[in-house]
């Protein structure tokens, strides 16, 4: 079966040394299994994964590099558990969204991609915005609602409510869907 869906996994790599950052990390523990579990099933059915990261200041585009300097803040155990595997894809974004400044919509244009499965943090700024840019190129999205996770709750409710409301998208849970029935037409 011809596969044009990918899983798209944003800022996990994450030092989350900032302002807030403990509020995220906290936040992001209870939603790192059910990621990793759903990154698991989405690579036994074929789909690419792709990881879109903050550059945490390194441009140099080295994703051992950038690995190593989030480990050193306490995002380590979060990192630890979501790993890229060696035949994922990992592109540095420099701001919020995943499409701005990167080279994520021409890969996705090569591999056939028409539809995204969008998680990772902070579901109230970069997969928002990721979302909305999807959305404007007129990808078929999913953001299920256990793989995301905001720095206060009552902020990734509301992202994933402007993102069902707004860019009429699924954030039902893994749980509760399967991937093809998201997007059939």
């Amino acid at each position: 079966m011809e596969n044009d869906t990918a899983l798209i996994i944003i800022d996990m790599i994450n030092k989350m040394d900032f302002n807030g950052g403990e509020d995220l990390l906290e936040n992001t523990k209870p939603m790192v299994e059910n990621l990793q579990s759903f990154k698991k099933e989405m690579q036994k059915e074929g789909l690419p994964v792709i990881y879109v990261n903050d550059n945490f200041g390194l441009w140099q585009d080295n994703v051992s590099d950038l690995i190593d300097e989030c480990r050193k803040g306490q995002g380590e155990s979060v990192i630890n558990q979501i790993l890229p595997d060696e035949d994922d894809y990992f592109i540095i974004k420099p701001k919020h969204s995943g499409f701005f400044g990167t080279q994520l919509d021409i890969l996705l244009n090569q591999l056939g991609v028409k539809n995204l499965i969008l998680t990772g943090i902070a579901g109230d700024i970069c997969v928002l915005f990721t979302a909305n840019d999807a959305y404007m190129r007129e990808y078929n999205l999913w953001v299920p609602e256990d793989c995301t996770a905001s720095e206060k709750a009552e902020g990734n409710e509301n992202a994933l409510k402007i993102i069902e409301r707004s860019l009429f998208t699924s954030t039902a849970p893994t749980t509760e869907e399967r991937y093809q029935s998201i997007f059939e037409d």
